[in-house]
Order: C-alpha cells, then sequence, then structure tokens
C-alpha cells in the first residue's frame, strides 16, 4: 500500500505541476537561479550529477538540462570542466555578473528607502525610446514618451545613475515634491505586477502552511522547493520598479509576497544546505551575508 505524501511533499507536487502548466520550463533560468542562489555562496562550482538531481526533481528531464547546459555555455554563462567521468560546473563572469546584480533586489528586506527627493530625464525630440531599457535597469519610471522619473532612494540603485550615459544626452532636472496623490501612486507598478504578486501568495501559502508543521522529509526536495521559490520570486521582483513605500498604492500586495517568501525560504535553508553538503560543496564562503538574506 501506497504511503500518503506529507502535506509539504503534496505542496510541493502542486508547485511542480504548475510550473509545467505554464508552458516549457525555462531550464536555463533555473539553473542560473540554483546557482545564484546556492552554489555560488558555496565556491560557486557544482558537479553535473547534482544539477541533474535538483532539475529532476523539479521534473527536468536530463536531456533538457543537457541542451540548457550547451546553451548557457556557449552564451558565456557558465563554464565546464572534465575531471574524469566527472563534469563541473561554474557560473562564468557573466553569469555570476548578471546575478550580483539582481542579488539585492532578490533578497531586500523591504522597500527601499526615501529621501523624497527625485530625478528627471526628458529625451531629446525623436529619441524614440531608445534609452528606454537602459533608464528602467536604474531604476527610472517612464511617466510619458521621452519623459522619465527616478525617486532617489538611500540605496544606491544597479545601473544607471544620474551623471552616465545616457543622461549625459538628456536634459536631467533634480528637485523634491513632498504631494504624492494616490493617482500617482496609481501609475506604478503595473496591475499584471501586483496580480503575480497575488497569484505567488496564492500558490505558495499552502507550502508555507504545511512547512510550519513538519519539514521536508528529503534534502533535495528543500533543495528544489528552495530554488522553485526563488525562480518564481526573481521572476516577479526584477520586473516591479521597487519603488518607496510612500509611493505605492495603499493595498500593494508586494510586502505580502516577501513575507511570505521570506518564511518559506527560512524554513527551507536549513534542509536544502544539507542537501549541499551531501554532494560535496564547500562550507559557505560568507556564512554572515548568507544569513542576513531577506532580514537586511
Amino acid at each position: 500500500m501506497d504511503v500518503p505524501a506529507e502535506p509539504a511533499e503534496t505542496a510541493l507536487a502542486d508547485l511542480i505541476d504548475r510550473l509545467h502548466q505554464r508552458g516549457r520550463a525555462r531550464v536555463w533560468s533555473l539553473v542560473i537561479t540554483l546557482f545564484g542562489d546556492a552554489i555560488v555562496p558555496r565556491g560557486g562550482e557544482a558537479p553535473l550529477a547534482g544539477l541533474q538531481e535538483v532539475m529532476a526533481r523539479l521534473g527536468i528531464e536530463a536531456g533538457a538540462l543537457r541542451t540548457a547546459m550547451s546553451r548557457l555555455a556557449s552564451d558565456g554563462w557558465v563554464v565546464r570542466e572534465r575531471r574524469g567521468r566527472n563534469s563541473f560546473f561554474s557560473l562564468d563572469k557573466h553569469g555570476q555578473h548578471a546575478f550580483d546584480l539582481a542579488t539585492r533586489r532578490i533578497y531586500a528586506a523591504g522597500p527601499p528607502a526615501w529621501d523624497g527627493s527625485w530625478t528627471v530625464a526628458i529625451a531629446a525630440p525623436g529619441s524614440n525610446g531608445v534609452h528606454d531599457a537602459t533608464l528602467k535597469d536604474g531604476g527610472f519610471l517612464k511617466i510619458a514618451d521621452g519623459i522619465y522619473l527616478l525617486p532617489r532612494t538611500v540605496e544606491p540603485r544597479d545601473g544607471t545613475a544620474p551623471g552616465d550615459a545616457p543622461l549625459s544626452e538628456m536634459l536631467v532636472i533634480h528637485g523634491s515634491s513632498a504631494e504624492h496623490p494616490e493617482m500617482l501612486r496609481n501609475l506604478w507598478p503595473s496591475d499584471e505586477i501586483a496580480g503575480a504578486y497575488r497569484e505567488l501568495v496564492a500558490e505558495y501559502a499552502p507550502l508555507a502552511e504545511s512547512l510550519a508543521t513538519a519539514p521536508l522529509p528529503n534534502p533535495v526536495d528543500a533543495m528544489a522547493a528552495r530554488t522553485l521559490l526563488i525562480h518564481d520570486w526573481r521572476r516577479i521582483v526584477l520586473r516591479d520598479p521597487g519603488l518607496p513605500m510612500a509611493l505605492l498604492p495603499k493595498d500593494w500586495p508586494g510586502e505580502e509576497a516577501r513575507s511570505l517568501v521570506h518564511e518559506i525560504y527560512r524554513r527551507l535553508v536549513a534542509p536544502s544546505e544539507r542537501w549541499l553538503d551531501q554532494t560535496g560543496l564547500p562550507p559557505l564562503r560568507n556564512a554572515g551575508t548568507f544569513q542576513r538574506r531577506f532580514v537586511g
């Protein structure tokens, strides 16, 4: 007779099903999440067998993983090294830099503090949005064609900073204001991002509830759940402009989602780190920095 699954195992299985129901899984993105979240703090290198074990638990076939690793290697994201019959992978400088830039946003304890000042950048007529992507990466909000607004936060934003190109080609105005009507708060972030946060809360609430009473029984399950959690969180939070609380709508669901992710992550860390030990990865390089994730 089959032994009934533990509630946390059932919750994880449901999350894995949803991963595949969204369409073909972005295996390369899952791999980058696993490296950036778990492997880089342990020295940055992992055996292919270990990657296969976690991905298999997430329902990813070995052939799909090999294809993803080949693509990541050819694009300069990972480096492969053979030792006898075994293959080991590590993030290349490009891959590590990309995750490092996102780390502050992914593991932030909350919205950034704001000093109440703004930077307004106005592009020359006919620029046709050529700077949109670069300014967005620097934290700017596009409020109209050629007009961009940046709330100056105490924490520096990754990406474009005032004075850097392309701002040298634009009219840049600095100022402050204490008036922020609710209409302004509703301009950003989008309803799509708010919906994504609410969906994440609904999908992960069963896992949080089950982990509060009993852990996942197998370390590889915990590592798979941790990878999927950060993968899903990363997909949303990196699309979110990351505004200060004073500029967010009153019913903004992002902080409820962040609190839930923090709680689940906290419960998954110890068993997932046991899996990393069993896989032969070296100890944490900076335990203090790692332990401050989500708590500032």
